[in-house]
């Protein structure tokens, strides 16, 4: 787990912009589905696309960040005809050191079900200190 420092969160669940970026198949769907019927704003801004290292926060600006990443056995499994190699992979994470750089919650999901990555992101959210946003 690496952190940003300062997180700026809200007293309701409501209010914490929560993103969630990783490569494809490591379960951000999944995650930003279960967070959002957990109460959370939860967004997904696919920075494993673009060429831009912030992206993520232009698009969002989260109070939290939640980097998930997954093996390349772990991504055939879940997406047996996609043959895109693991340079596919690579080229993802390059996409995405920015992003990891500044999570605040990072998790490998390679060898984890989607209940387990629900409950450790929960867990780190709930054990997060409530922080108002300053003047």
């Amino acid at each position: 787990m690496t952190g940003r420092g300062g997180l700026r969160v809200a007293a309701e669940k409501s209010a914490v912009v929560v993103a969630v970026v990783g490569p494809c198949a490591s379960g951000k769907s999944t995650l930003v589905a279960a967070l959002k019927a957990a109460g959370y704003d939860a967004r997904h801004p696919a920075q494993e696309h673009s060429y831009v290292p912030d992206m993520w926060q232009r698009l969002v600006d989260p109070d939290v960040l939640i980097y998930l990443d997954v093996s390349y056995e772990a991504y055939r499994q879940r997406r047996p005809k996609d043959d895109a190699g693991p340079e596919y992979l690579e080229m993802q994470r390059a996409r995405l050191a920015h992003a990891r750089a500044n999570a605040d919650l990072a998790v490998d999901t390679s060898e984890l079900t989607a209940a387990d990555v629900r409950a450790i992101t929960l867990s780190f959210l709930d054990s997060t200190p409530v922080i108002e946003p300053g003047p």
